[in-house]
């Protein structure tokens, strides 16, 4: 197996002594790698292919948390709704209302992150700041009552300059500070998890550290 026990634990414990949330990205990963790390506490997984994480959901544990952490179509919403714990990425007001639709039928209230675009890369989705404010406004409206709007998501550009994911991370926790009601500000991955913690994250996704490099993305 592939796991790597030991970082696992080491980050885990790091984490834990600053109240930093760990989800562990298992997309792409065998359930037998999920089911060691579910063996050593961890119950926070995330995915990014939809029809994977409904695989993986029917098949494993049911007290994981399962969150999807990557672009979520519209049409794809119906096949999560009804288990997953924490939709990260809602990057439009289309895509909540669906989630919204979605979660009504099922008798839920999702719990989702609004996805802002801080990286200077065109090809990274997310709201601008201007269309976040107008989200979060809109989300009062009495007929958004199966979702809940729980914090930001945010992903940083990639570059080895840590000055520019400083920036931008800091960028989101001014944003995130500045909306009244949320309590969740995930940004972070394997190879800025430490500067994302340092500007104000309490989760971040974690999981070429844990799981070792995808063979596919």
């Amino acid at each position: 197996m592939s796991v790597n026990i030991e970082a696992y634990l080491s980050i885990k414990e790091e984490l834990e002594k600053q109240n930093v949330k760990l989800v562990a990205v298992s997309k792409t990963k065998p359930n037998d790698d999920i089911l060691e790390l579910y063996n050593l506490g961890q119950r926070d997984f995330g995915e990014n292919y939809v029809q994977e994480l409904v695989s993986k959901a029917e098949q494993l544990p049911k007290d994981i948390r399962w969150h999807f952490i990557g672009h979520l179509q519209t049409n794809k919403v119906k096949l999560i709704a009804s288990f997953v714990q924490l939709i990260h990425g809602v990057d439009s007001l289309k895509l909540l209302k669906e989630i919204n639709k979605q979660s009504k039928k099922n008798d839920r209230v999702v719990d989702c992150l609004l996805q802002v675009h801080i990286a200077e890369e065109e090809t990274k989705f997310g709201l601008s700041e201007e269309e976040l404010l107008q989200v979060i406004q809109l989300t009062k409206d009495p007929s958004l009552k199966n979702v809940r709007i729980c914090g930001l998501m945010g992903m940083a550009t990639f570059t080895s300059d840590k000055k520019i994911v400083r920036k931008e991370f800091n960028k989101l926790r001014q944003l995130y500070n500045n909306i009244p009601g949320i309590d969740t500000l995930s940004i972070g991955m394997s190879d800025d998890y430490k500067i994302a913690v340092e500007e104000g994250s309490n989760m971040v996704r974690i999981g070429s550290l844990l799981f070792g490099k995808r063979v596919k993305d």
